[in-house]
């Protein structure tokens, strides 16, 4: 059996966050939000709600599994009788740290001194191990091998007295990317790091507040987007909150002077039909396509070329390259030439069967008539091991066009991401391999031309145009944080 990691060569995402405060549908609009978020994580999924019965008693209830967020909370019952409360937090799966073992499905829930604790993470902290290992010295157990639970333990073990101050000491400690959606018996608490690795925003619906990894899960649940949650903020949202609607924050100790957006959010992860960093991240892939064509455009022989996208990241980036195309003065049309397929569950394997191979054409088909005797340009967002492009190309070999043109609206993915993507390992990254090599990366997809978006023309598409502002380890190494060159995703597997 293919597994999804399996399947695909794409940069995996990395995790979406969820929570609202103030609304006792807060279950089901949960369910919502992650409904949109669904393509940061397609892995696992949960929600916990938290239920004040009185004064006294607080219940924390959550229901969580593998799959899909459709395939999880596929019953109204769900909501009706198990997940009740006026606050909820969710959190949409992809592992990069930890395996997709039950025990690593978050929210993570436990109850303390000070009463319940629910935390949803998206990002990867980079002195997890350390960490773990001094407090598995000081007595701790642990019952996952995701970074996420180390947070649990800090604040649990913190001598400061309430727990907005516990949460805050155990954050302080923490080093790497991390963008948090944190439940109390009376409080939601949002949290990015220092460098603001991750997105994180907070929107109003109505009488209640809500947080996202994106906006586009506003959008879905009716909220209005009110702005990022700042770097090193940590922001409580409470009843007092509620009701003079003003929020309260605390700050981290260390603040980097320049943010460390990840610049990968706008090339791949987010959905184009969000806010991001501030952002409107069909704009920035749009002006991602145009620079591509001025920095490469594709003539054609007779002056005339398709040009397709490889859904769905790359269609906005296909429509800004073949828009400055014609801006100068290139027969182009923008065309469909891959379908892709969005209902893709398991896949079962038959020997011999090539598993790459099969799970590209289960994923994608042709539109022969749209290629047939064309010169093609291919616009996708990123190469990662190549495996995936030599697949595709080879699949669109057969519908006979006449050349194909791969064009990449990044620059060669070198190194891999320690703050939240599972990228491979440097060793199989396909730039890697040939040394960055562009004439060697094009032999072997077997396409007739291959450009990248060069590192200017990368930073040219966003508003803050210094790469002073953005993480772009994955292209040059570059890393804001310090990193573990010894991590290993499944090292504390339980």
């Amino acid at each position: 059996m293919l597994t999804k990691k399996q399947e695909f060569d794409k940069p995996k995402s990395n995790c979406g966050v969820f929570g609202i405060f103030g609304t006792p549908h807060a279950s089901a609009l949960t369910y919502y939000g992650l409904f949109a978020l669904q393509h940061r994580g397609q892995e696992a999924c949960g929600i916990t709600s938290c239920q004040n019965i009185s004064g006294s008693k607080i219940l924390f209830h959550s229901v969580k599994g593998s799959g899909l967020v459709s395939e999880i909370f596929h019953d109204d019952e769900i909501f009706k009788s198990k997940l009740i409360g006026d606050s909820a937090i969710g959190h949409n799966r992809y592992s990069t740290t930890g395996s997709d073992h039950f025990e690593n499905i978050q929210p993570f829930n436990v109850r303390y001194r000070q009463g319940n604790l629910a935390v949803s993470h998206n990002g990867n902290l980079t002195n997890a191990k350390l960490l773990r290992e001094e407090l598995v010295n000081q007595g701790s157990i642990f019952r996952s091998s995701s970074d996420t639970e180390v947070i649990l333990h800090l604040i649990s073990r913190s001598k400061e007295k309430e727990p907005v101050h516990q949460i805050k000491d155990a954050l302080d400690q923490i080093k790497g990317a991390f963008s948090l959606v944190i439940l109390t018996d009376d409080k939601l608490i949002a949290a990015r790091d220092g460098y603001g690795i991750r997105p994180l925003v907070l929107g109003e619906l109505e009488n209640s507040f809500v947080i996202s990894s994106e906006t586009c899960a506003f959008d879905l649940v009716g909220a209005k987007y009110v702005r990022d949650i700042k770097p090193g903020e940590i922001l409580v949202i409470d009843d007092n909150a509620i009701g003079t609607r003003e929020l309260q924050s605390l700050w981290l100790n260390n603040i980097s002077d320049f943010p460390k957006k990840c610049i990968f959010e706008f090339i791949y992860f987010s959905r184009p039909d969000s806010i991001v960093f501030g952002e409107n991240v069909d704009k920035v892939r749009r002006k991602l396509g145009k620079n591509l064509a001025i920095e490469s455009p594709v003539t054609g022989d007779d002056n005339k070329v398709s040009v397709i996208s490889v859904p769905d990241s790359s269609n906005t980036i296909a429509i800004g390259y073949q828009s400055q195309l014609r801006k100068q003065g290139i027969d182009s049309k923008l065309e469909i030439g891959l379908i892709r397929n969005h209902y893709v569950g398991r896949t079962f394997i038959q020997p011999g069967q090539d598993k790459r191979e099969l799970s590209t054409r289960i994923k994608f088909n042709t539109v022969k008539g749209v290629l047939q005797n064309q010169e093609v340009v291919v616009v996708d967002d990123s190469i990662v091991r190549g495996t995936t492009s030599k697949m595709l190309v080879k699949l669109l070999r057969e519908a006979a066009p006449e050349k194909i043109h791969l064009r990449i609206s990044s620059p060669p993915i070198l190194y891999p991401c320690h703050y939240g993507m599972d990228f491979p390992s440097r060793e199989e990254l396909i730039a890697n391999e040939f040394s960055g090599n562009v004439e060697s990366i094009k032999q072997e997809i077997n396409v007739e031309s291959l450009h990248y978006l060069s590192f200017e023309g990368m930073l040219n598409a966003v508003a803050e145009q210094s790469k002073d502002y953005y993480c772009t380890a994955c292209f040059n190494g570059d890393y804001p944080i310090p990193i573990d060159e010894n991590f290993k995703k499944n090292e504390h597997e339980v």
